[in-house]
């Protein structure tokens, strides 16, 4: 019992050193900026759009939380999201490359020195408002849905609006290999609407100022 006691003990310390080192990783925008060749295909194009599960724009992620883009890589890479392309992409990376990818689309054609400019909230109709308010979106997302309380968790004012919806709809999948999204916060409030409703949602979150953006790929490097 007692070799027992002890071998257990050492998985524990071991899980808890891998656990602590993994998290004291330290991203570098620098060396991201070397690494994005497998993300500027679809990501740096502006307009451009993806096919499965459907037709959509691919989501602008520069501008967007370093912490969120490393947990929705994470995600990808265990298979938590489904989707074959970017699963394909995650699992190629370490945990250092996901580190310094989501700093370098952290601040990828952020104006450092310029000063956030003031933004005029868009007003939402009384329907989506009402929808709004029934999963209180704005609790996690923000006011403007560009400011979340916790930075692991998406800016989604200004992003495509046919995105958000599959995106949202794919919270509502079960048992499918290939689309869906497996989070479960996500999953019970993403089900209280209709796929109409959730359109509603995207596209009011779209029409909202934000920080997120496409930065073409420069010719030069």
């Amino acid at each position: 019992m007692t070799k027992l006691i002890n071998t257990l003990f050492a998985i524990a310390v071991s899980f808890v050193t891998v656990a602590a080192h993994s998290q004291g990783i330290q991203g570098d925008a620098k060396a991201g900026e070397a690494k994005n060749a497998m993300c500027i295909g679809c990501h740096g194009i502006k307009g451009y759009q993806a096919s499965f599960p459907e037709v959509y724009k691919v989501p602008m992620i520069s501008g967007q939380s370093a912490k969120y883009i490393a947990s929705a890589l994470n995600a990808y890479k265990k298979g938590e999201r489904k989707h074959p392309t970017m699963r394909g992409v995650s699992e190629t990376l370490s945990d250092q490359d996901i580190a310094d990818l989501s700093a370098y689309y952290s601040v990828h054609g952020v104006a450092q020195a310029a000063a956030p400019a003031e933004r005029t909230v868009k007003t939402p109709s009384p329907a989506v408002a009402a929808l709004l308010a029934k999963a209180n979106c704005a609790s996690c997302h923000g006011a403007d849905f560009s400011k979340p309380i916790d930075p692991s968790y998406p800016k989604l004012g200004g992003q495509h609006a046919d995105y958000l919806f599959v995106a949202l709809k794919a919270y509502k999948v079960e048992n499918n290999p290939k689309v869906g999204r497996g989070n479960a916060i996500m999953a019970g409030m993403a089900k209280q609407y209709t796929n109409a409703e959730l359109k509603q949602l995207a596209n009011y979150m779209a029409s909202v100022e934000g920080d997120l953006k496409v930065v073409p790929q420069s010719k030069f490097r």
